[in-house]
């Protein structure tokens, strides 16, 4: 971003913003990136702080899922582009190899971003399309990483070099004989075939020069020794230089070609550099954002919202840095930080203006989230000591220059920091004109920090409207300070306090404690009165916010046991369910038995007595089959049987007077059986539908019916399975089936029972 209007080098070296940016830079991937993190500068469009602080919050977010995404380094390939730009001209080995790696970095960058298209619309937004990979492939083949063309470049290139090859050995190899042949007190000491001037040499004696002959093209320092290229290879040595020469022209035309290749893709590569570079950026941004558990500010015209506001130069020290919120309200533009020294106060309006300046920069730094911030047009402050003596400037004067300055530029949008204003002069008129100053600047609508440690400012809060007192929270039993922002509570300076605590003498802090003014003593003993009543709420917020804790945790406690006692409930009736249906499937299966064990013994017993007996047989065995099921079920115990001869017997003495009756306990009332031919299981469950069915079978063979007609209905088809399940089982059941279309069709069944 551009620099921002009415934001002087002066206030970002002031406020550390070129070490904030180094913190951002050191998350980039390469030297490239790094410095565009380093270039970044507080722009005042709000529509593109908006965009750039999405874009980091929309990579943040992916990053917490996804450490993978990487920034690939890209080379400073500008100046072989400013040569590629020039007509004619041909780039050296290294350039073209530092190319070949942009190409590549540019290739993995843009399959990243493509990637990243869905998750990531705002950073994929980045990516442009990256020259033809087939650039890139030829200088891969055609140069090593160092820049040098390989062998394989060109075929010329390739015979060049071999030529080259063959007439350096064979150079080489002739003066090695020549050495070789050379009498000891002609040849140097640890003599070996080198090279001199570009040409092959051989050293030897000075004396020996004129006996070997050839061309001289060193010596040794103390002249005892001269290099020559004697007669026998000189044209061996210009059969090499011209070998040599035809490999320089193969590889200038080698590099010409490669260039001219590349040459039209010159701003395809610059634009593909450029988004290596600015993906580069945004990564660094967004790991800082991380690092720090920053949270993108809202951008709006509405006041000053800081939350969880953090120094961002002292964000990953050692020591844990005590968060703050500074929330203005509309009508606010003013905040006085008074206290002690050490307290933290310049470390404030420092932290409150650089993450001011680091927003506006694109850049997300330690703030929390539901923060809001104003674009600030201009930023101003007034930090430090200011003393300069080539000025011939005291503090004070220094001070007064700066603020004369700020009052001629600062207005509505400007952010003002101002340390230890009206300091280094009379207390009294240094108080009068920071008073002065402050409501011009409050008037202004200018939002404005101001720390002091004046005790005539603290009520400029109560007398000026948009102005709002706050201090740093300082522990009055060790006299250390808490950092804590306190805002609508001015701070004590406890100057006494401290010097008592650091042993001064007792008479003399007596006196000074009488020299105090009336007005300040009783403003420093409300303000103590403040703090102790402030000490106190804490005190209890604490104590209420332990046991709403415990409630919590009590009523989650009640919570899991009412969920167990639920379930366990539940878990009961389910058993009790099970247990029922279990006791119904007993009793069915032993009635269905004794029902099959009374057939066969009807069976056996009509061959021995007629039809009549027979029904009354079978009407007390059903009848004692219902008893026996009220037993089961548990009603009426002590019932019992009745044999197949006590049947005859009570049968015969039915039919003779003269035969005694059998005992009261063992006879059977013979209601006679009403039985009806048809029966309806429409609306019931299949639970309901059973023993209904039973009974209605039951009546029907008592009754001696021909048939007996089930309207079961066609919904599910639950019912008509169960009639045609028991149906099939019942041996007294001869046949059964649908009745016809105009009676009901397949949802009735008609049952036929056996002779």
């Amino acid at each position: 971003m551009s620099v921002g209007g009415g934001i002087a080098p002066s206030v970002l070296e002031t406020l550390e913003f070129p070490a904030a940016l180094e913190r951002v830079a050191a998350h980039a991937a390469g030297p490239l990136g790094a410095a565009r993190v380093r270039q970044r500068r507080p722009g005042a469009d709000p529509d593109a702080i908006r965009a750039a602080l999405a874009q980091v919050t929309e990579l943040a977010a992916l990053l917490l899922t996804d450490d993978t995404i990487r920034a690939e380094p890209v080379p400073d390939v500008a100046a072989a582009l400013d040569l590629l730009g020039v007509a004619g001209s041909a780039l050296e080995g290294p350039a073209l190899a530092l190319l070949g790696r942009a190409l590549a970095a540019a290739r993995v960058v843009a399959a990243d971003l493509a990637r990243l298209a869905r998750d990531a619309p705002r950073t994929a937004a980045l990516r442009v399309d990256p020259p033809p990979r087939a650039l890139e492939q030829r200088l891969a083949e055609s140069l090593d990483a160092d820049g040098q063309l390989r062998d394989g470049a060109s075929r010329g290139l390739a015979r060049a070099r071999r030529a080259v090859r063959e007439a350096r050995e064979h150079l080489v190899q002739r003066l090695e004989a020549l050495l070789g042949a050379l009498d000891a007190t002609e040849r140097a000491p640890d003599a070996a075939v080198t090279l001199r001037g570009g040409r092959y040499v051989i050293p030897v004696r000075s004396t020996a020069r004129a006996r070997i002959g050839g061309i001289v093209h060193d010596e040794s320092a103390s002249r005892a020794t001269v290099f020559v290229e004697p007669p026998e290879v000189i044209e061996l040595g210009n059969a090499l230089r011209a070998a040599e020469a035809e490999e320089q022209r193969e590889v200038l035309r080698v590099l010409r070609e490669l260039t001219e290749a590349l040459r039209p893709h010159r701003d395809a590569i610059a634009a593909a550099c450029e988004m290596c570079v600015a993906f580069d950026d945004l990564c660094a941004r967004a790991r800082y954002a991380v690092e720090v558990n920053g949270f993108a500010p809202a951008i709006a015209a509405g006041p000053l919202q800081i939350r969880n506001g953090r120094h961002p130069l002292l964000v990953g020290d050692a020591t844990p840095v005590v968060p703050f919120d500074l929330l203005l309200a509309p009508d606010e533009c003013t905040v006085l930080v008074s206290g002690p020294n050490t307290g933290g106060k310049t470390v404030l309006i420092k932290a409150v203006g650089l993450l001011c300046l680091m927003v506006q920069s694109g850049i997300i730094p330690p703030l929390g989230p539901q923060s809001t911030l104003p674009v600030f047009g201009g930023v101003f402050a007034d930090i430090g000591d200011r003393q300069s003596i080539a000025a011939s400037l005291s503090t004070f004067s220094a001070h007064l220059a700066q603020l004369r300055d700020i009052l001629e530029h600062a207005g509505a949008g400007s952010l003002v920091l101002l340390d230890e204003i009206g300091s280094g002069t009379d207390p009294a008129e240094g108080g009068a004109l920071a008073a002065a100053i402050l409501k011009t600047l409050t008037r202004r609508r200018a939002v404005t920090l101001a720390t002091t440690h004046l005790g005539a400012l603290k009520q400029l809060a109560a007398e000026t409207v948009g102005i709002v007192n706050a201090s740093l929270q300082f522990q009055t039993e060790t006299l250390t300070p808490t950092y804590r922002l306190l805002k609508g509570v001015p701070g004590r300076s406890y100057g006494l306090a401290i010097a008592r605590r650091l042993g001064l003498a007792g008479d003399v802090l007596e006196l000074a404690e009488r020299a105090v003014p009336d007005a300040e003593r009783t403003l420093d003993a409300l303000l103590a009165a403040v703090e102790a009543r402030a000490r106190d709420l804490e005190a209890r917020e604490r104590e209420l916010a332990t046991r709403d804790a415990v409630l919590r945790a009590d009523t989650e406690r009640m919570d899991a046991r009412a969920a167990d006692v639920q379930s366990r409930q539940a878990e009961v009736k389910a058993r009790a369910a099970r247990l029922d249906r279990d006791a119904r499937e007993q009793t069915r299966a032993y009635l269905l038995e004794a029902r099959k064990k009374v057939e066969d013994a009807l069976g056996r017993a009509r061959a021995a007595v007629d039809e009549a007996t027979a029904k009354e047989a079978r009407r007390l065995v059903e009848q004692a089959i219902e008893e026996t099921a009220g037993e089961t079920a548990g009603e009426k115990p002590g019932d019992r049987w009745m044999s197949l001869d006590e049947l005859k017997r009570a049968r015969k003495g039915a039919s003779s007077p003269n035969l005694p009756l059998p005992p009261a306990t063992s006879t059977v009332p013979t209601p006679r059986v009403a039985a009806a031919t048809e029966i309806s299981l429409l609306g019931l469950r299949v639970s309901e539908a059973e023993p209904l069915l039973v009974k209605a079978l039951d009546d029907a063979v008592l009754a001696d019916l021909p048939y007996l007609r089930v309207i079961h209905g066609k919904g599910t088809g639950a019912l008509r399975q169960l009639v045609h399940d028991m149906l099939s089982a019942d041996a007294r059941v001869k046949r059964f089936g649908f009745a016809a279309a105009n009676q009901g069709g397949s949802g009735v069944t008609v049952v036929e029972f056996g002779a």
